[in-house]
């Protein structure tokens, strides 16, 4: 279990960081109900997801996507990107650097 504290980034979604060093973290994204969004933005990070269980349309820049349990990309630095719930579930995020922003 993580020691760091669940965080609330918007109605019916939450992070929490599972590990951290300083060129790699791994955080938990909850979303608990259909419809609730990661909303669009960019970071200077890479970043893999790994979509540990529901269903989700992405944005990826201009491609438009729709993943489940099992599936995984990358996300590019700086690449505008975010999501919509399709069902309820967890992302499971990489950074490259880590997200300080997160701590």
């Amino acid at each position: 279990m993580s020691d760091f504290p669940i965080v609330s980034t918007g109605e019916n979604v939450s992070r929490q960081v599972l590990s951290d060093h300083p060129d790699l973290m791994v955080v938990v994204f909850r979303f608990d109900a259909a419809g609730a969004e990661g909303a669009l933005h960019n970071h200077p990070h890479v970043q893999s997801t790994y979509v540990e269980s529901g269903r989700f349309r992405f944005t990826l820049g201009e491609e438009t996507r729709e993943v489940g349990p099992g599936d995984s990309f990358v996300v590019p630095s700086d690449q505008t990107h975010g999501c919509v719930c399709l069902e309820p579930g967890q992302l499971v995020d990489c950074f490259t650097p880590r997200r300080d922003d997160f701590l």
